[in-house]
């Protein structure tokens, strides 16, 4: 039986693949890679790739500057969206120090320590989110952003360029083995929505980096603009990622109960109290840019309160109803994460909270009202949520001091830049009148 590396090898010689992308990603979740020749791949498979962590947003300092990027195998995909000449593939790395111990700046790495601890617990942890994204003709920064339809909920059209991107898009993902459980038009103008199907964790979060490239690469390629910022158009929906979560014991969803009135395990129940009460000091992981607050507002089915919900798709976390019969597709949708966010840091800091909430036995509030104003305000901008952060244990516990010490700092530059600035609003609003 061949080992993974033996695989990849084998089939990088078979199908005559002429370059191979050494995946990872930096603290704010923004794709890296090295490209290698397939002569290089055996040496960057036993050994690793070293490079310059101080030249990566969040990595090392410049006195500790060299760590090591260790593909691992089982990612192992050939990237059909490459059109020119020979095949390309990837491989998702994690990164170390050159002593092969883990590296504390690497978002993987977070996530699969938490994952671990799970794991330890008896419990996997399934994931499913939904990315909501734009399409937009242009991409010059700045310039306002010009959808290219006008459609809304569910919207059919054989004609349109964003429905056919959509549907490529998908065909692609699913030739990479990447299973799309629908896709549809969202709310907003030139707003769509590719669900994944439920995996494991650490697989989602790889996998949701490799659908958000697909989807710009495919754009890309029509001369288009798919955009995943959280808010580009005033009033209209803003882009979330509403994610799907549960744990399993074996082949057993520990989240079920049919005889509890919604449907919720004690550990479910206690899991989503640790959403909630943690929810303000994970809002700087979930939802980490300027931009993302424009979203979080009243009256587009965001998120403004803590609380939960069977009915109500304002609520933090809804709980949906599972299918009849299908006890086993109980699940928790929290809906704070926009589709910008790290997923492998905002994976981690949710499963976190989770299970600091069935550690403690924490007792789950009320289902709020219909009007969903009830419960705490989450933060209500990026210096509010980093606030919350900066006071959080589980955060530093969960993340580590390099990366929350790292993220603070980054994230007061942003607010301090982003106060500093004037915008068109102040002009337009100000400027005539006073």
């Amino acid at each position: 039986m061949l080992s993974q590396n033996d695989y990849v090898l084998k089939t990088v010689e078979e199908r005559g693949i002429g370059f191979v992308q050494l995946w990872f990603t930096d603290v704010l979740g923004t794709p890296k890679a090295f490209h290698i020749t397939p002569q290089e791949l055996e040496n960057a498979l036993e050994e690793g790739m070293t490079f310059d962590g101080s030249a990566i947003d969040g990595f090392s300092r410049v006195q500790e500057a060299d760590v090591l990027a260790r593909p691992d195998p089982s990612t192992f995909q050939v990237l059909p969206f490459h059109g020119s000449g020979s095949e390309v593939a990837r491989v998702v790395c994690d990164i170390s120090n050159l002593d092969g111990t883990p590296f504390e700046g690497c978002p993987r790495h977070t996530l699969r320590k938490v994952a671990s601890k799970a794991h330890e617990q008896g419990y996997t942890f399934f994931v499913s989110p939904e990315i909501e994204y734009f399409y937009f003709a242009g991409n010059e920064a700045g310039s306002t952003p010009l959808p290219l339809d006008r459609g809304s909920y569910f919207d059919l059209s054989v004609a349109d360029l964003p429905s056919d991107l959509r549907r490529r898009s998908v065909l692609m993902l699913e030739e990479m083995g990447i299973p799309v459980e629908h896709a549809q038009h969202e709310d907003a103008p030139s707003q769509h929505e590719v669900d994944l199907r439920y995996t494991d964790v650490l697989t989602m979060a790889d996998t949701v980096m490799t659908t958000r490239l697909v989807l710009k690469a495919i754009a890309r390629q029509a001369g288009v603009v798919a955009s995943f910022m959280p808010k580009p158009l005033a009033g209209v929906q803003g882009s979330g990622m509403h994610t799907h979560v549960s744990l399993w014991r074996g082949e057993q969803n520990a989240f079920s109960d049919p005889s509890d009135t919604a449907g919720l395990s004690v550990t479910a129940r206690q899991f989503l109290a640790g959403l909630l009460e943690h929810a303000p000091e994970i809002t700087a992981v979930t939802n980490q840019w300027v931009n993302s607050y424009k979203r979080l507002v009243p009256g587009h089915e965001a998120p403004v309160n803590i609380g939960w919900a069977r009915n109500n798709r304002s609520a933090l976390v809804r709980v949906p109803v599972a299918k009849a019969g299908r006890a086993e597709s109980t699940r928790l949708e929290y809906r704070a994460p926009d589709s910008a966010c790290n997923p492998y840091l905002t994976f981690a800091v949710i499963l976190a909270a989770g299970l600091k909430g069935i550690e403690e036995g924490y007792e789950l509030p009320a289902e709020i009202d219909a009007t969903g104003t009830s419960g705490r305000p989450l933060p209500q901008n990026l210096n509010d949520a980093v606030d919350a952060m900066e006071r959080s244990e589980l955060l530093r516990s969960t993340l580590g001091s390099h990366v929350v010490e790292w993220f603070l700092k980054n994230k007061r530059a942003e607010w301090s830049a982003y106060k500093s600035e004037i915008t068109q609003f102040e002009l337009s609003r100000y400027l005539p009148m006073l």
